[in-house]
């Protein structure tokens, strides 16, 4: 007991620093003493409009969007009963990247409507292709086994991408703004994105620890959790569309971002256990962390240039992917 409170006090203590780091770096480095009196609401003025105006709703976006992506990875891996498995598996990504790829091509996305269009049609292209791909595995599998989820998802993936490319090519002018949507950014998005992305996650989260004995059944399989009760179609697919809903608020704010999914998910299960009680919450403070410190890679290594997150996420998260995969097969 006293080790596992001792892990979670540490957890929680790293939580914190990430955020304060990343609000005090940056171009104009923050001392500690400014920080804090900015934060309090005291200070130089200039120091409070850069604190609060600028950099901590960026790290606040940052840490949301990273809680959010966690804790989907952590239910789609058990609910597919595949360590691999993410959110973007399923055309999450893809879909998010069509519908603000329309936006942009169409001329929409300038504007203060722009501001509103462009997250509401990624959010609607992630919720409408997975849709599609669950009502296509219904089709082809009544059962809806995770294994059917997954290459249907994998090829409404490769589907939609395709699509964007396409749209891309034939519409030059707006490829640059298609391409770094598709890598991600917090930059200049203001408090909108963490106002709506707060309450999503702390619902989402809230419905899966209910369910957590349901995906703690689930990664043992359709046949022992129906030996113990549970209904692994129905479950499956409310956990798809809940962990849907989640990550798609999280892309449509802050573009497309690949492997956070992936990582906080084994860490949180590795320090924490698999029992999604703790594990989700863990999780959530994982990929937080993670993915501030990210972004504060990505706008401090090239400055005044400012790396994709996706690209430092990438980097960071394709060598742990070979690691799952051939630790894994070791283990087989």
């Amino acid at each position: 007991m006293r080790k596992a409170a001792g892990r979670w006090a540490l957890l929680a203590a790293f939580a914190a620093a990430s955020v304060l780091l990343a609000v005090g770096a940056g171009s104009v480095p923050i001392p500690p003493g400014k920080l804090v009196a900015a934060l309090l609401g005291a200070g130089e003025e200039n120091t409070r409009a850069l604190v609060v105006g600028l950099r901590l709703p960026r790290v606040a976006l940052a840490f949301l969007t990273g809680a959010a992506l966690a804790v989907g990875g952590i239910v789609m891996q058990s609910v597919l009963e595949n360590p691999l498995a993410s959110p973007f598996g399923l055309g999450v990504s893809a879909g998010a990247g069509l519908g603000a790829t329309v936006v942009l091509v169409t001329g929409l996305s300038a504007g203060a409507l722009g501001a509103v269009l462009l997250p509401a049609a990624g959010f609607a292209g992630a919720v409408v292709t997975t849709l599609l791909v669950l009502a296509l595995t219904r089709a082809l599998d009544r059962r809806m086994s995770a294994v059917t989820v997954v290459l249907i998802g994998m090829v409404a993936s490769l589907f939609f991408s395709a699509v964007m490319d396409l749209m891309a090519a034939m519409s030059p002018e707006y490829a640059q703004r298609i391409g770094l949507w598709q890598m991600g950014s917090f930059a200049s998005r203001g408090w909108r994105g963490p106002a709506v992305l707060a309450p999503v996650l702390a619902v989402c989260l809230a419905v899966f620890l209910s369910r957590a004995g349901q995906l703690d059944l689930l990664t043992f399989g359709d046949e022992q959790a129906r030996s113990m009760g549970a209904e692994p179609r129905r479950n499956r697919r409310f956990l798809i569309l809940t962990v849907v809903v989640l990550t798609g608020a999280a892309v449509a704010f802050s573009g497309i971002i690949g492997f956070v999914d992936l990582i906080a998910p084994h860490v949180a299960r590795r320090l924490f256990g698999a029992s999604h009680r703790r594990a989700l919450p863990a999780g959530a403070l994982l990929g937080g962390s993670f993915m501030v410190l990210c972004d504060l890679a990505a706008r401090t290594l090239c400055a005044p240039r400012e790396i994709p997150i996706g690209a430092v996420t990438a980097l960071l998260g394709a060598p742990f992917f070979l690691w799952i995969f051939f630790a894994g097969r070791e283990r087989r």
